[in-house]
């Protein structure tokens, strides 16, 4: 089974690019590729139309370890949805590198891992667990832009 197989066999759908908030100036590449490797800008989690997925705020405040769980899940499908533009075809990713997970952290909250586990989990489901498997931060933060409770960015290898 392909990976766009995969996606439409769980009812999940790539998101439109990201809408950025009105005054957002955003001069990067989303994707960058050199070689084989695939740099990925971090991302948060959007709506099918591109939009920022609601809630916004802290994971541990206004954000439930659970909402955060599914921010992350999210943020897999943006992700997904900008290296496809920019690669053409998800085939062509031979195996995921590196994440780095950051979730905009109330006080005292320490359940990061968890939260980024929205992430790691979609991508083990779709791309399955050898070309899925990753090496993996998760860290807190004081803010994250535009309020959103996780970005993500990641590196990949593509086949040659």
């Amino acid at each position: 089974m392909t990976v766009e197989e995969r996606l439409t066999a769980l009812g999940l759908v790539l998101p439109a690019p990201l809408q950025a908030p009105p005054g957002a100036k955003l001069p990067f590449a989303w994707v960058h590729v050199v070689g084989a490797r695939v740099f990925v800008s971090g991302h948060g989690p959007t709506n099918a139309d591109g939009s920022l997925a609601r809630p916004l705020g802290k994971v541990g405040g206004e954000v439930s370890l659970e909402q955060g769980y599914a921010a992350a899940r999210l943020t897999a499908l943006a992700m997904l949805g900008s290296v496809k533009r920019a690669i053409g075809d998800l085939e062509r990713i031979e195996r995921w590198g590196r994440v780095f997970g950051m979730v905009n952290s109330a006080p005292g909250f320490d359940r990061q891992p968890a939260v980024i586990n929205g992430f790691s989990d979609l991508i083990l489901e779709v791309f399955g667990p050898e070309r899925g498997q990753h090496a993996r931060s998760a860290v807190g933060m004081a803010e994250l832009p535009f309020r959103i409770p996780v970005e993500i960015e990641a590196e990949l290898l593509l086949r040659a």
